[in-house]
Protein backbone atom coordinates (compact mmCIF):
# COMPACT_ATOMS: atom_id res chain seq x y z
CA UNK A 1 0.00 0.00 0.00
CA UNK A 2 1.41 3.41 -0.97
CA UNK A 3 1.87 6.06 1.70
CA UNK A 4 0.70 9.68 1.12
CA UNK A 5 1.55 12.58 3.42
CA UNK A 6 -1.01 15.42 3.29
CA UNK A 7 0.03 18.83 4.75
CA UNK A 8 -2.80 21.38 5.03
CA UNK A 9 -3.89 23.63 7.89
CA UNK A 10 -7.59 23.35 6.98
CA UNK A 11 -9.12 20.52 9.01
CA UNK A 12 -12.01 20.06 6.59
CA UNK A 13 -9.71 19.75 3.57
CA UNK A 14 -7.44 17.30 5.39
CA UNK A 15 -10.44 15.14 6.29
CA UNK A 16 -11.96 15.12 2.82
CA UNK A 17 -8.62 14.46 1.08
CA UNK A 18 -7.79 11.66 3.51
CA UNK A 19 -11.14 9.98 2.92
CA UNK A 20 -10.79 10.18 -0.84
CA UNK A 21 -7.23 8.84 -0.91
CA UNK A 22 -8.00 6.06 1.55
CA UNK A 23 -10.92 4.98 -0.62
CA UNK A 24 -8.44 4.88 -3.49
CA UNK A 25 -6.31 2.41 -1.50
CA UNK A 26 -3.62 4.68 -0.04
CA UNK A 27 -2.29 4.92 3.51
CA UNK A 28 -2.69 8.60 4.48
CA UNK A 29 -0.72 10.57 7.09
CA UNK A 30 -1.97 14.07 8.01
CA UNK A 31 -0.09 17.19 9.12
CA UNK A 32 -1.32 20.73 9.79
CA UNK A 33 1.95 22.67 9.37
CA UNK A 34 5.42 22.55 7.84
CA UNK A 35 6.84 21.52 11.21
CA UNK A 36 4.42 18.62 11.55
CA UNK A 37 5.09 17.64 7.95
CA UNK A 38 8.86 17.59 8.49
CA UNK A 39 8.38 15.46 11.60
CA UNK A 40 6.26 13.00 9.63
CA UNK A 41 8.92 12.86 6.90
CA UNK A 42 11.56 12.14 9.52
CA UNK A 43 9.56 9.29 11.02
CA UNK A 44 8.84 7.51 7.76
CA UNK A 45 9.31 8.50 4.14
CA UNK A 46 6.01 8.67 2.19
CA UNK A 47 5.65 7.73 -1.47
CA UNK A 48 3.92 11.04 -2.32
CA UNK A 49 3.68 14.42 -0.57
CA UNK A 50 0.54 16.57 -1.00
CA UNK A 51 1.01 20.08 0.42
CA UNK A 52 -0.81 23.38 0.67
CA UNK A 53 1.02 26.65 -0.08
CA UNK A 54 -0.07 28.93 2.74
CA UNK A 55 0.69 27.23 6.06
CA UNK A 56 0.82 28.67 9.59
CA UNK A 57 4.60 28.46 9.86
CA UNK A 58 5.73 29.25 6.32
CA UNK A 59 5.29 29.04 2.57
CA UNK A 60 4.87 25.50 1.27
CA UNK A 61 6.39 26.38 -2.09
CA UNK A 62 9.53 27.88 -0.60
CA UNK A 63 9.85 24.78 1.59
CA UNK A 64 9.88 22.57 -1.52
CA UNK A 65 13.50 23.52 -2.19
CA UNK A 66 14.51 22.07 1.16
CA UNK A 67 12.43 18.94 0.55
CA UNK A 68 13.96 18.51 -2.90
CA UNK A 69 17.47 18.73 -1.43
CA UNK A 70 16.73 16.24 1.34
CA UNK A 71 14.42 13.91 -0.58
CA UNK A 72 15.06 14.36 -4.33
CA UNK A 73 13.03 11.27 -5.30
CA UNK A 74 9.87 12.35 -3.46
CA UNK A 75 7.10 13.50 -5.84
CA UNK A 76 5.16 16.52 -4.57
CA UNK A 77 1.64 17.65 -5.46
CA UNK A 78 0.87 21.29 -4.61
CA UNK A 79 -2.59 22.52 -3.60
CA UNK A 80 -3.26 26.26 -3.53
CA UNK A 81 -6.07 28.77 -3.27
CA UNK A 82 -3.69 31.31 -4.84
CA UNK A 83 -4.86 30.43 -8.34
CA UNK A 84 -2.44 32.55 -10.34
CA UNK A 85 0.07 31.95 -13.09
CA UNK A 86 2.82 32.87 -10.62
CA UNK A 87 1.80 30.05 -8.27
CA UNK A 88 1.64 27.48 -11.07
CA UNK A 89 5.06 28.51 -12.37
CA UNK A 90 6.64 28.59 -8.89
CA UNK A 91 5.31 25.08 -8.26
CA UNK A 92 6.95 23.85 -11.47
CA UNK A 93 10.14 25.79 -10.70
CA UNK A 94 10.43 24.20 -7.27
CA UNK A 95 10.09 20.70 -8.68
CA UNK A 96 6.42 19.94 -8.01
CA UNK A 97 5.03 16.96 -9.90
CA UNK A 98 1.57 18.56 -10.19
CA UNK A 99 -0.23 21.76 -9.21
CA UNK A 100 -3.96 21.69 -8.40
CA UNK A 101 -5.80 24.96 -7.71
CA UNK A 102 -8.46 25.05 -5.00
CA UNK A 103 -11.26 24.13 -5.15
CA UNK A 104 -9.96 20.95 -6.76
CA UNK A 105 -11.67 17.80 -7.93
CA UNK A 106 -10.98 14.83 -5.64
CA UNK A 107 -10.84 12.49 -8.63
CA UNK A 108 -8.19 14.76 -10.19
CA UNK A 109 -6.19 14.62 -6.96
CA UNK A 110 -6.44 10.83 -6.79
CA UNK A 111 -5.34 10.59 -10.43
CA UNK A 112 -2.39 12.92 -9.75
CA UNK A 113 -1.29 10.75 -6.80
CA UNK A 114 -1.54 7.63 -8.95
CA UNK A 115 0.50 9.32 -11.67
CA UNK A 116 3.15 10.50 -9.19
CA UNK A 117 3.82 7.09 -7.69
CA UNK A 118 7.15 5.83 -8.85
CA UNK A 119 8.03 9.15 -10.50
CA UNK A 120 10.96 11.39 -9.59
CA UNK A 121 11.27 15.13 -9.93
CA UNK A 122 13.96 17.55 -11.02
CA UNK A 123 14.13 21.25 -10.29
CA UNK A 124 14.73 23.94 -12.86
CA UNK A 125 16.74 27.11 -12.62
CA UNK A 126 13.99 29.43 -13.82
CA UNK A 127 13.47 32.52 -11.70
CA UNK A 128 9.97 33.95 -11.70
CA UNK A 129 8.98 37.53 -11.00
CA UNK A 130 6.19 38.24 -8.54
CA UNK A 131 2.57 38.16 -9.67
CA UNK A 132 2.46 41.88 -10.31
CA UNK A 133 4.96 41.43 -13.13
CA UNK A 134 3.00 38.73 -14.90
CA UNK A 135 0.74 39.70 -17.79
CA UNK A 136 -2.00 37.09 -17.33
CA UNK A 137 -4.85 37.33 -14.85
CA UNK A 138 -7.61 34.89 -14.01
CA UNK A 139 -8.63 32.39 -11.38
CA UNK A 140 -11.29 30.53 -13.37
CA UNK A 141 -10.85 26.79 -14.00
CA UNK A 142 -10.33 27.49 -17.71
CA UNK A 143 -7.37 29.79 -16.98
CA UNK A 144 -5.96 27.39 -14.40
CA UNK A 145 -5.67 24.80 -17.17
CA UNK A 146 -3.74 27.33 -19.27
CA UNK A 147 -1.43 28.14 -16.34
CA UNK A 148 -0.59 24.48 -15.82
CA UNK A 149 0.40 24.04 -19.46
CA UNK A 150 2.55 27.19 -19.40
CA UNK A 151 4.28 26.03 -16.22
CA UNK A 152 5.16 22.72 -17.87
CA UNK A 153 6.56 24.11 -21.13
CA UNK A 154 8.61 27.12 -20.03
CA UNK A 155 11.72 25.07 -19.32
CA UNK A 156 11.88 23.41 -22.76
CA UNK A 157 11.89 24.47 -26.41
CA UNK A 158 8.83 22.59 -27.65
CA UNK A 159 6.86 24.41 -30.35
CA UNK A 160 3.57 25.86 -29.10
CA UNK A 161 0.35 26.56 -31.02
CA UNK A 162 -2.03 28.95 -29.24
CA UNK A 163 -5.64 29.01 -30.39
CA UNK A 164 -8.38 31.39 -29.32
CA UNK A 165 -10.71 34.13 -30.46
CA UNK A 166 -9.43 37.65 -31.12
CA UNK A 167 -8.82 39.52 -27.90
CA UNK A 168 -8.28 36.49 -25.66
CA UNK A 169 -4.60 37.26 -25.01
CA UNK A 170 -2.66 34.96 -27.32
CA UNK A 171 0.38 37.24 -27.47
CA UNK A 172 0.32 37.60 -23.69
CA UNK A 173 0.65 33.83 -23.37
CA UNK A 174 3.49 33.79 -25.88
CA UNK A 175 5.29 36.54 -23.97
CA UNK A 176 4.77 34.71 -20.67
CA UNK A 177 6.33 31.56 -22.12
CA UNK A 178 9.31 33.63 -23.27
CA UNK A 179 9.70 35.86 -20.20
CA UNK A 180 9.52 32.94 -17.77
CA UNK A 181 11.80 30.62 -19.74
CA UNK A 182 15.55 30.23 -20.22
CA UNK A 183 15.48 32.32 -23.43
CA UNK A 184 14.12 35.42 -21.64
CA UNK A 185 17.42 37.35 -21.98
CA UNK A 186 17.23 37.05 -25.79
CA UNK A 187 14.76 38.85 -28.07
CA UNK A 188 11.04 38.18 -28.28
CA UNK A 189 10.05 38.96 -31.89
CA UNK A 190 6.42 39.01 -33.02
CA UNK A 191 5.15 39.07 -36.58
CA UNK A 192 1.52 39.23 -37.69
CA UNK A 193 1.25 36.96 -40.70
CA UNK A 194 -2.01 38.60 -41.81
CA UNK A 195 -0.40 42.03 -42.02
CA UNK A 196 2.47 41.18 -44.40
CA UNK A 197 1.97 41.45 -48.19
CA UNK A 198 2.18 37.94 -49.64
CA UNK A 199 5.04 38.83 -51.98
CA UNK A 200 7.17 40.07 -49.06
CA UNK A 201 6.40 37.49 -46.41
CA UNK A 202 9.44 35.26 -47.08
CA UNK A 203 11.77 38.27 -47.00
CA UNK A 204 10.16 39.38 -43.72
CA UNK A 205 10.72 35.97 -42.18
CA UNK A 206 14.09 34.95 -43.58
CA UNK A 207 15.64 38.25 -44.70
CA UNK A 208 16.99 39.06 -48.14
CA UNK A 209 20.22 39.90 -49.89
CA UNK A 210 20.88 43.12 -51.75
CA UNK A 211 19.29 43.02 -55.22
CA UNK A 212 17.09 40.01 -54.39
CA UNK A 213 14.06 41.93 -55.69
CA UNK A 214 13.11 45.40 -56.86
CA UNK A 215 13.73 47.85 -54.05
CA UNK A 216 16.17 45.61 -52.15
CA UNK A 217 18.99 48.16 -52.11
CA UNK A 218 20.66 46.63 -49.07
CA UNK A 219 20.67 43.40 -47.13
CA UNK A 220 17.58 42.91 -44.93
CA UNK A 221 17.60 40.95 -41.69
CA UNK A 222 14.55 38.72 -41.28
CA UNK A 223 12.58 37.92 -38.15
CA UNK A 224 14.31 34.55 -37.68
CA UNK A 225 17.67 36.32 -37.39
CA UNK A 226 16.23 39.09 -35.22
CA UNK A 227 14.94 36.48 -32.77
CA UNK A 228 18.21 34.52 -32.62
CA UNK A 229 18.52 32.82 -29.26
CA UNK A 230 15.01 33.92 -28.29
CA UNK A 231 11.39 33.39 -29.29
CA UNK A 232 9.68 34.00 -32.62
CA UNK A 233 5.93 34.55 -32.28
CA UNK A 234 4.04 33.85 -35.52
CA UNK A 235 0.67 35.49 -34.93
CA UNK A 236 -2.35 34.73 -37.15
CA UNK A 237 -0.49 31.82 -38.71
CA UNK A 238 -3.74 30.68 -40.32
CA UNK A 239 -3.57 33.63 -42.73
CA UNK A 240 -0.16 32.65 -44.09
CA UNK A 241 -0.18 31.97 -47.87
CA UNK A 242 0.21 28.30 -48.78
CA UNK A 243 3.44 28.82 -50.74
CA UNK A 244 5.07 30.56 -47.77
CA UNK A 245 3.84 27.75 -45.52
CA UNK A 246 5.96 25.33 -47.55
CA UNK A 247 9.11 27.39 -46.93
CA UNK A 248 8.33 27.71 -43.24
CA UNK A 249 7.82 23.94 -42.96
CA UNK A 250 11.26 23.28 -44.47
CA UNK A 251 12.86 25.63 -41.93
CA UNK A 252 11.07 23.97 -39.01
CA UNK A 253 12.14 20.54 -40.25
CA UNK A 254 15.77 21.38 -40.95
CA UNK A 255 16.41 24.14 -38.42
CA UNK A 256 18.07 26.18 -41.17
CA UNK A 257 17.08 28.86 -43.68
CA UNK A 258 18.52 30.84 -46.56
CA UNK A 259 17.74 34.56 -47.07
CA UNK A 260 15.82 35.43 -50.23
CA UNK A 261 18.34 35.82 -53.04
CA UNK A 262 21.12 34.36 -50.94
CA UNK A 263 23.18 31.17 -50.91
CA UNK A 264 24.49 31.02 -47.34
CA UNK A 265 22.62 28.86 -44.83
CA UNK A 266 21.78 30.26 -41.38
CA UNK A 267 20.95 28.16 -38.33
CA UNK A 268 17.54 29.02 -36.87
CA UNK A 269 18.18 29.16 -33.11
CA UNK A 270 14.68 30.21 -32.05
CA UNK A 271 11.73 28.86 -30.15
CA UNK A 272 8.58 28.96 -32.26
CA UNK A 273 5.25 30.00 -30.77
CA UNK A 274 2.40 30.31 -33.27
CA UNK A 275 -1.16 31.53 -32.80
CA UNK A 276 -4.39 31.69 -34.75
CA UNK A 277 -7.97 32.79 -34.21
CA UNK A 278 -9.05 30.55 -37.07
CA UNK A 279 -10.00 26.88 -37.00
CA UNK A 280 -6.79 25.48 -38.50
CA UNK A 281 -8.20 21.96 -38.78
CA UNK A 282 -11.02 23.31 -40.94
CA UNK A 283 -8.50 25.25 -43.05
CA UNK A 284 -6.46 22.07 -43.48
CA UNK A 285 -9.61 20.30 -44.68
CA UNK A 286 -10.27 23.16 -47.11
CA UNK A 287 -6.78 23.08 -48.57
CA UNK A 288 -5.86 26.47 -47.10
CA UNK A 289 -3.33 25.22 -44.55
CA UNK A 290 -0.76 22.47 -44.90
CA UNK A 291 -1.53 19.45 -42.75
CA UNK A 292 2.14 18.65 -42.15
CA UNK A 293 2.81 22.23 -41.02
CA UNK A 294 -0.17 22.08 -38.66
CA UNK A 295 1.21 18.99 -36.92
CA UNK A 296 4.70 20.48 -36.87
CA UNK A 297 3.33 23.54 -35.02
CA UNK A 298 0.77 21.76 -32.85
CA UNK A 299 3.32 20.05 -30.58
CA UNK A 300 1.97 21.74 -27.44
CA UNK A 301 -1.53 23.14 -28.00
CA UNK A 302 -2.82 25.89 -25.71
CA UNK A 303 -6.49 26.79 -26.15
CA UNK A 304 -7.40 30.16 -24.65
CA UNK A 305 -10.98 30.36 -23.39
CA UNK A 306 -13.23 33.22 -24.53
CA UNK A 307 -14.14 35.72 -21.84
CA UNK A 308 -17.78 34.57 -21.85
CA UNK A 309 -16.51 31.26 -20.42
CA UNK A 310 -14.51 33.03 -17.70
CA UNK A 311 -17.30 34.59 -15.67
CA UNK A 312 -15.33 34.29 -12.44
CA UNK A 313 -12.51 36.38 -13.96
CA UNK A 314 -14.51 39.35 -15.23
CA UNK A 315 -14.57 41.25 -11.94
CA UNK A 316 -10.86 40.60 -11.35
CA UNK A 317 -9.93 41.80 -14.84
CA UNK A 318 -12.20 44.84 -14.73
CA UNK A 319 -10.76 46.01 -11.40
CA UNK A 320 -7.24 45.45 -12.72
CA UNK A 321 -7.94 47.59 -15.80
CA UNK A 322 -9.58 50.34 -13.73
CA UNK A 323 -6.56 50.39 -11.39
CA UNK A 324 -4.30 50.62 -14.43
CA UNK A 325 -6.32 53.52 -15.82
CA UNK A 326 -6.05 55.34 -12.49
CA UNK A 327 -2.29 54.76 -12.42
CA UNK A 328 -2.11 56.47 -15.82
CA UNK A 329 -3.85 59.57 -14.51
CA UNK A 330 -7.47 58.79 -15.36
CA UNK A 331 -10.22 59.13 -12.76
CA UNK A 332 -10.32 56.39 -10.14
CA UNK A 333 -13.48 54.35 -10.45
CA UNK A 334 -14.89 51.19 -8.92
CA UNK A 335 -17.69 48.91 -10.03
CA UNK A 336 -20.89 48.39 -8.08
CA UNK A 337 -22.34 44.92 -7.69
CA UNK A 338 -25.11 45.67 -10.21
CA UNK A 339 -22.51 46.83 -12.74
CA UNK A 340 -20.53 43.60 -12.27
CA UNK A 341 -23.72 41.62 -12.88
CA UNK A 342 -24.16 43.39 -16.24
CA UNK A 343 -20.55 42.66 -17.17
CA UNK A 344 -20.96 38.98 -16.35
CA UNK A 345 -24.10 38.77 -18.50
CA UNK A 346 -22.45 40.37 -21.56
CA UNK A 347 -21.36 38.06 -24.39
CA UNK A 348 -17.96 39.78 -24.93
CA UNK A 349 -17.41 39.28 -28.67
CA UNK A 350 -14.15 41.23 -28.32
CA UNK A 351 -13.09 39.25 -25.23
CA UNK A 352 -10.52 40.69 -22.81
CA UNK A 353 -9.55 43.44 -25.25
CA UNK A 354 -13.17 44.61 -25.36
CA UNK A 355 -13.36 44.61 -21.54
CA UNK A 356 -10.16 46.66 -21.30
CA UNK A 357 -11.47 49.24 -23.76
CA UNK A 358 -14.81 49.40 -21.93
CA UNK A 359 -13.18 50.04 -18.56
CA UNK A 360 -11.06 52.82 -20.02
CA UNK A 361 -14.18 54.51 -21.43
CA UNK A 362 -15.85 54.16 -18.06
CA UNK A 363 -12.84 55.69 -16.31
CA UNK A 364 -13.12 58.73 -18.58
CA UNK A 365 -16.87 59.13 -19.07
CA UNK A 366 -18.64 57.70 -16.01
CA UNK A 367 -20.03 60.49 -13.85
CA UNK A 368 -19.79 58.81 -10.44
CA UNK A 369 -16.92 57.17 -8.63
CA UNK A 370 -18.99 54.02 -8.16
CA UNK A 371 -20.03 52.80 -11.60
CA UNK A 372 -23.58 51.47 -11.72
CA UNK A 373 -25.39 49.11 -14.08
CA UNK A 374 -26.93 51.89 -16.19
CA UNK A 375 -23.51 53.39 -16.92
CA UNK A 376 -22.19 50.01 -18.05
CA UNK A 377 -25.26 49.32 -20.21
CA UNK A 378 -24.91 52.73 -21.85
CA UNK A 379 -21.25 52.08 -22.69
CA UNK A 380 -22.14 48.66 -24.07
CA UNK A 381 -24.94 50.09 -26.19
CA UNK A 382 -27.43 48.14 -24.12
CA UNK A 383 -29.34 50.97 -22.48
CA UNK A 384 -33.07 50.14 -22.26
CA UNK A 385 -34.03 52.62 -24.98
CA UNK A 386 -31.52 51.08 -27.37
CA UNK A 387 -31.73 47.42 -26.43
CA UNK A 388 -34.29 46.40 -29.08
CA UNK A 389 -32.38 48.20 -31.82
CA UNK A 390 -28.98 46.85 -30.85
CA UNK A 391 -27.71 44.11 -33.18
CA UNK A 392 -24.74 41.78 -33.34
CA UNK A 393 -23.20 43.76 -36.19
CA UNK A 394 -23.50 47.00 -34.19
CA UNK A 395 -21.65 45.40 -31.28
CA UNK A 396 -18.99 44.09 -33.65
CA UNK A 397 -18.47 47.54 -35.21
CA UNK A 398 -18.16 49.19 -31.80
CA UNK A 399 -15.66 46.53 -30.74
CA UNK A 400 -13.69 47.07 -33.96
CA UNK A 401 -13.58 50.83 -33.41
CA UNK A 402 -12.36 50.29 -29.85
CA UNK A 403 -9.62 47.97 -31.09
CA UNK A 404 -8.48 50.42 -33.76
CA UNK A 405 -8.36 53.17 -31.15
CA UNK A 406 -6.07 51.08 -28.94
CA UNK A 407 -3.84 49.72 -31.70
CA UNK A 408 -3.55 52.96 -33.70
CA UNK A 409 -3.27 56.03 -31.44
CA UNK A 410 -4.67 59.04 -33.28
CA UNK A 411 -6.88 56.86 -35.50
CA UNK A 412 -9.90 59.00 -34.65
CA UNK A 413 -8.18 62.20 -35.73
CA UNK A 414 -6.37 61.39 -38.97
CA UNK A 415 -9.41 60.98 -41.21
CA UNK A 416 -8.76 57.32 -42.05
CA UNK A 417 -11.17 55.60 -39.65
CA UNK A 418 -13.85 55.01 -42.30
CA UNK A 419 -11.45 53.31 -44.72
CA UNK A 420 -9.95 51.19 -41.94
CA UNK A 421 -13.33 49.94 -40.75
CA UNK A 422 -14.47 49.19 -44.30
CA UNK A 423 -11.23 47.28 -44.95
CA UNK A 424 -11.81 45.18 -41.82
CA UNK A 425 -15.39 44.39 -42.83
CA UNK A 426 -14.62 43.65 -46.49
CA UNK A 427 -12.54 40.53 -45.88
CA UNK A 428 -15.12 38.52 -43.87
CA UNK A 429 -17.84 39.70 -46.30
CA UNK A 430 -15.98 38.35 -49.34
CA UNK A 431 -15.01 35.14 -47.54
CA UNK A 432 -18.62 34.55 -46.47
CA UNK A 433 -19.92 35.01 -50.02
CA UNK A 434 -17.20 32.76 -51.47
CA UNK A 435 -18.22 30.10 -49.00
CA UNK A 436 -21.91 30.57 -49.85
CA UNK A 437 -21.12 30.12 -53.55
CA UNK A 438 -18.71 27.19 -53.01
CA UNK A 439 -15.74 29.27 -54.16
CA UNK A 440 -17.28 30.34 -57.49
CA UNK A 441 -15.81 33.77 -58.17
CA UNK A 442 -18.28 34.80 -60.86
CA UNK A 443 -21.34 34.20 -58.71
CA UNK A 444 -19.59 35.80 -55.74
CA UNK A 445 -18.80 38.93 -57.79
CA UNK A 446 -22.42 39.17 -58.97
CA UNK A 447 -23.69 38.90 -55.39
CA UNK A 448 -21.36 41.70 -54.32
CA UNK A 449 -22.28 43.90 -57.29
CA UNK A 450 -18.75 44.03 -58.71
CA UNK A 451 -17.12 42.45 -61.76
CA UNK A 452 -14.88 39.42 -61.50
CA UNK A 453 -11.68 41.34 -62.26
CA UNK A 454 -12.40 43.68 -59.36
CA UNK A 455 -13.07 40.68 -57.12
CA UNK A 456 -9.76 39.10 -58.10
CA UNK A 457 -7.93 42.33 -57.29
CA UNK A 458 -9.60 42.42 -53.89
CA UNK A 459 -8.69 38.75 -53.28
CA UNK A 460 -5.04 39.58 -53.96
CA UNK A 461 -5.08 42.78 -51.93
CA UNK A 462 -6.72 41.07 -48.94
CA UNK A 463 -4.60 37.90 -49.33
CA UNK A 464 -7.63 35.62 -49.45
CA UNK A 465 -6.62 32.13 -50.55
CA UNK A 466 -9.00 29.86 -52.46
CA UNK A 467 -9.04 26.06 -52.09
CA UNK A 468 -6.93 24.54 -54.86
CA UNK A 469 -9.54 22.13 -56.21
CA UNK A 470 -11.17 21.99 -59.59
CA UNK A 471 -14.24 23.94 -60.54
CA UNK A 472 -14.06 26.69 -57.98
CA UNK A 473 -13.51 29.40 -60.55
CA UNK A 474 -16.00 28.14 -63.08
CA UNK A 475 -18.25 30.59 -64.84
Amino acid sequence: MSRVLVVDDDTAIRTVVAQALRRAGHDVILAASLTEGDAALARRMPDVLVTDVRLPDGDGLDHLRTIAERHPALPVIVLSAQNTLSTAVRAAEHGAYEYLPKPFDLNALAAAVDGALGRTNSTSAIEVSDEGGLPLLGRSPAMQAVYRVIARVISNDLTILISGESGTGKELVARAVHDLGPRRAAPFVAINMAAIPRDLIEAELFGHERGAFTGATSRGVGRFEQAAGGTLFLDEIGDMPVDAQTRLLRVLQSGEFTPVGGVRTIHADVRIVAASNRDLIARVAGGLFREDLFYRLNVVPIALPPLRDRGDDIALLARHFLDGAAAQGLSRRRLGDDALAVLRAHSWPGNVRELENLTRRLAVLARDEVIDADAVRAMLGEAPAMAEEDTGIAVAVRTLIDRIGVERPGAFDDGTLHSRVIAEVERPLIEAMLERHAGNQLRTARSLGINRNTLRKRLDALRIDLPRVGGLDAD
